[in-house]
């Protein structure tokens, strides 16, 4: 069995035809935070704010242990046990409860090792590195922990495993270009920069195959696309990166086979002798920018949606 948080919350049994999804929000966001924080203790205080936020019923902590019981209820037995047997998966503890997945996992640990093992092949075998990486995104089935609502044990969790799925794309894209398959890889690499377009790395990446495919100029258009959006969006030019892929296109230079994202931050010293210490650093908070400036746009959204509806009620 396999608890599911890569899409829509669900639980796969066993069989293929097997798949358990809980019917309402509240029951979906439960699950949701149990299994983000599996195998640790989550306190009834910080489920009640998980399920209703700043709007608890009156009776929250007997509507929470009826949530509880209704999530038991649909937890399939482990193995071919009795249902009494259920209350295994899920257990009360004095200080709240705790999901107990044992040898079940879930589908992110999965997608975790096999991004893992992806990023260890990109140097040596980097067409290998795009298979396992192509099997690992396959994980997915939509947006992390989908329907589970906005509560910030959910929404840390989909967050966290959103930058890991853009990291394996990066790792993915760059394997692609290390095995000379730009032609096969820029339509999706500008399907990306489209869908995520504050993402640095996937217009570089989208430069490189472009000029590796004899589309220089195609190539600089989409440097131009991505200076516009930048500062258009968060008032920033492009990073040393990105202007250095610039540069060597502008000059008829080809951007070298292997970079990752991390080495192509710490490389990118205007007249530096060694690699930028901080590069890695400014690689990750690049993309967490990206997934902060959408979860902004997100509140913001729900901000108006709230202040329409309570308008209406007057």
């Amino acid at each position: 069995m396999e608890f599911g948080i890569l899409g829509p919350v669900q639980v796969f049994g066993e069989r293929a035809d097997m798949r358990i999804t809980p019917a309402g929000a509240k029951q979906r966001a439960l699950l949701g935070a149990l299994v983000v924080k599996a195998g640790q203790v989550v306190s009834p205080d910080r489920l009640v704010d998980e399920l209703w936020g700043e709007h608890p019923p009156a009776n929250a902590a007997n509507a929470l242990q009826t949530h509880i019981a209704r999530l038991r209820r649909l937890l399939p037995a482990p193995g071919s046990g009795s249902g009494s047997s259920r209350q295994e998966w899920l257990v009360t503890r004095p200080l709240g409860y705790v999901l107990r997945p044992g040898r079940a996992g879930t589908d992110a640990q999965r997608f975790c090792r096999l991004a893992a093992r992806g990023r260890s092949l990109a140097a040596a075998d980097p067409a290998r590195s795009a298979e396992v990486l192509r099997e690992a995104l396959a994980l997915w089935r939509g947006p992390a922990l989908e329907g589970a609502g906005r509560g910030t044990i959910c929404s840390t969790g989909a967050s966290l495993l959103e930058e890991s799925r853009l990291t394996a794309l990066e790792t993915l894209y760059d394997a692609c270009l290390r095995a000379g398959r730009a032609g096969e890889v820029a339509g999706e690499l500008a399907e990306l920069t489209a869908s995520h377009p504050l993402h640095e790395r996937f217009y570089e990446l989208l430069m490189t195959a472009l000029y590796r495919c004899g589309r220089q100029a195609e190539a600089l258009g989409v440097y131009d696309r991505a200076r516009h959006r930048l500062a258009h969006d968060l008032g920033v030019e492009p990073g040393p990166v990105l202007r250095g892929r610039m540069e060597s296109i502008r000059h008829r230079q080809d951007p070298p086979p292997a970079e990752t994202a991390e080495a192509a931050e710490a490389g990118e010293a205007e007249g530096a002798a060694g690699p930028h210490p901080l590069g890695a650093e400014v690689a990750r908070l690049r993309r967490r920018i990206e997934v902060l400036s959408r979860q902004q746009r997100e509140l913001a959204d729900r901000l108006e949606r709230l202040a329409t509806k309570g308008a209406a009620s007057y």
